[in-house]
């Protein structure tokens, strides 16, 4: 599987550089994904720009996946997402329970809108 990995100050983003996802790269994809949980800027942006279509078990991983960040406190942002992977997540019923963007730009501003909400969360909590 080719991937693209640009690590930021605060995020780091993944770029998916194939256009099919079949059910075989789960696993790899998988373990990609979840390593980011344990570094030092665990925020992640998956940028799906190259991606036309991929199986259903690939879409129902990432979205377990990006659920796995929120559930530690972490951001996960998908981004650049193609129309007919669109309609399969549609057709999944997970569209509407992932977090997404149509831009990079759009993933980016999402992360440090979230990253504002922690830290004002952080000391609504301390008082």
């Amino acid at each position: 599987m080719h991937i693209k990995t640009d690590t930021k100050e605060k995020f780091t983003v993944i770029t998916i550089a194939e256009q099919t996802l079949p059910a075989n790269m789960s696993a790899e994809l998988q373990s990609k994904l979840s390593s980011f949980l344990n570094q030092k800027v665990p925020h992640l942006i998956l940028n799906m720009k190259e991606v036309q279509s991929a199986d259903p078990i690939i879409l129902q991983m990432i979205s377990d996946t990006q659920q796995l960040y929120y559930n530690d406190n972490f951001s996960f942002v998908i981004c650049c997402i193609q129309d007919p992977v669109v309609q399969q997540l549609d057709q999944m019923e997970l569209l509407d329970i992932m977090n997404h963007t149509p831009t990079e730009s759009e993933a980016w501003d999402i992360l440090q809108m979230e990253e504002i909400e922690r830290e004002l969360m952080t000391g609504f909590e301390d008082n």
